[in-house]
């Protein structure tokens, strides 16, 4: 939906080589840092036993236990022999997909950002803040398969900024996400629900757990017109015209519910996290919901 087009401004064009390192930030990467450090969190949610580095903790030794295993000074202090237990720490794989359908280049404010520049945001910070706690982070469409360390941020920078695509409206892809791994969705979710459902439905199969975030301007929500309006999609290939924009609110409003109600059992159905997240609040909050989001996954 569109009464009122309002352009994404585009972040600038990123180095392509490992030079970018070096230099400038470019410019969503340096806001998707500063986001991501305002962000107060704790350890990410992998802690369990297992092949690791860093120390765990302290159990008592079973039968089995291997004698290089015993910390013997620990055990000297006791009755019992303790093993000196190591976090687990393989790193998990998590795709991210950003809609660049021209639906999400919709503001209902020149001073707001549009939903295409808070989703794409959201998710470069949460891949900061992922590939920060060790994780391996991606793309679900594999322009960029899932990697860890800064250069797959710079790659990341990269896919975000591309032009948006052509069509109206997006819906996900799911072909290349790896058995086991997460996945993150952010879109407004105005197309075809079917596309979301067959993604979903691929993701079920591998095996793949994730959250859909719903991306919205309050315009969307609060549906504000009145009188003559022309209401234009965002590629131009859908165009209403009413004079009594008004008399439509109620509709719409149950319509746009009837939709989140649908997403919500998709993502009910395929063991996935739903919400909705506006353009209007501030991003700190759903960058800190999905990041928890993922943690229940682990």
């Amino acid at each position: 939906m569109s009464a009122t087009v309002q352009s994404s401004a585009r972040p600038a064009g990123l180095r392509r080589s490992a030079e970018a390192l070096a230099a400038t930030l470019p410019p969503l990467l340096a806001e998707a840092r500063h986001l991501a450090a305002t962000v107060q969190l704790g350890e990410h949610g992998r802690r369990r036993a297992g092949m690791g580095d860093e120390f765990w903790q302290y159990r008592a030794a079973h039968a089995g236990d291997e004698a290089r295993a015993i910390d013997w000074r620990r055990s000297a202090r006791a009755d019992v022999q303790f093993v000196r237990e190591k976090e687990w720490q393989a790193a998990q794989s998590v795709h991210l997909w950003v809609d660049d359908a021209r639906s999400m280049e919709f503001t209902g404010d020149p001073k707001r950002q549009a939903k295409a520049d808070r989703a794409r945001l959201l998710a470069l910070s949460l891949g900061v803040l992922l590939i920060r706690a060790g994780e391996r982070v991606g793309l679900a469409d594999g322009i960029a398969p899932p990697r860890s360390g800064e250069v797959q941020l710079l790659r990341l920078s990269e896919a975000f900024t591309r032009p948006a695509g052509e069509t109206d409206y997006g819906a996900p892809q799911a072909r290349a996400m790896l058995a086991g791994s997460r996945a993150v969705f952010l879109s407004d979710f105005m197309g075809d629900p079917a596309g979301v459902e067959g993604a979903l439905a691929q993701a079920a199969d591998k095996g793949v757990t994730g959250v859909l975030m719903q991306v919205l301007d309050p315009v969307e929500e609060a549906f504000p017109f009145d009188g003559r309006t022309i209401f234009e999609s965002m590629g131009g290939t859908l165009i209403h015209e009413t004079r009594k924009a008004g008399d439509l609110r109620d509709r719409y409003r149950a319509r746009l519910e009837e939709r989140k109600e649908r997403l919500r059992h998709l993502a009910r159905t395929a063991g996935w996290l739903f919400t909705t997240h506006h353009t209007g609040d501030p991003a700190q909050g759903a960058l800190l919901w999905l990041y928890a989001a993922l943690r229940k996954g682990s």
